[in-house]
């Protein structure tokens, strides 16, 4: 299995052996990261799973959409490595992803 490294707020740094096809969003919130609070349960339609990928895997996602740049817009913590973690789907190619989850809004 691929392996995912969170980073809390806190800075506390877990890496997970990631569930493939999975969102990153529930790969977090399975590996009992509380604090990623994802209401919208992955529909895009909230920014409560906001999380920054390290630089070095930017390339290997895919595109944000025009409704992930505007809930990311909706963030006082946007970067420009910000991506909203539903929208990322977990698999052998992200393997070894690195994000860190966001700061509350």
């Amino acid at each position: 299995m691929a392996q995912l490294t969170i980073v809390s707020r806190d800075g506390t740094e877990k890496t997970v052996e990631g569930r493939n096809g999975w969102s990153v969003m529930e790969n977090i919130r399975d590996s009992g990261f509380d604090e990623l609070l994802a209401l919208c349960g992955g529909c895009c339609s909230c920014a409560t799973c906001h999380v920054q990928v390290d630089e070095n895997w930017l390339a290997a996602l895919p595109p944000v959409s025009p409704d992930e740049d505007d809930l990311l817009d909706s963030s006082s913590h946007r970067q420009a490595n910000s991506r909203l973690s539903c929208q990322i789907e977990f698999g052998e190619a992200l393997d070894g992803l690195r994000v860190t989850i966001a700061p509350e809004d």
